[in-house]
């Protein structure tokens, strides 16, 4: 086995040092915030078996880092947006990574939602359903 020098643990440590968390109540008030705009970095089967947060922009967690930068062919105009974007995945791992990745390239006003969306759901909070893809 390879030695690592650094663990996944510590690294989601380091990030959340470096980002802001928000919590479930927080984000909740921000639903209707216009200049608010909540990520959801969930794999698609994520997404369409658990459904999501009202409203929030789908930005599979592999492609953010292309979807962000405007130099990129990928590049998404959600990205180019004067807002605070408040990431979030299954349980908060994801979302700090890659919150404080974002943040390094330079992206601004960049969060996470504590706990993921498990903490949202488990607190009664809206889901919304995503629709199933169709086979191609």
């Amino acid at each position: 086995m390879t030695e690592m020098h650094i663990g996944f643990h510590e690294m989601i440590s380091a990030a959340d040092a470096e980002i802001q968390t928000v919590s479930i109540e927080a984000a909740r008030a921000m639903l209707e915030d216009e200049s608010v705009q909540i990520v959801d970095l969930r794999d698609v089967r994520e997404l369409e078996r658990d459904g999501m947060i009202p409203g929030a922009f789908h930005c599979p967690r592999g492609m953010l880092e292309f979807w962000v930068h405007p130099d990129s062919p990928y590049h998404k105009e959600a990205f180019a947006q004067d807002k605070t974007f408040v990431f979030y995945c299954g349980s908060g791992w994801r979302s700090a990574l890659s919150g404080k990745a974002v943040q390094d390239m330079g992206l601004k006003k960049v969060s996470h939602l504590e706990g993921g969306f498990s903490a949202w759901k488990k607190s009664g909070a809206p889901v919304a359903q995503r629709e199933a893809r169709k086979p191609r």
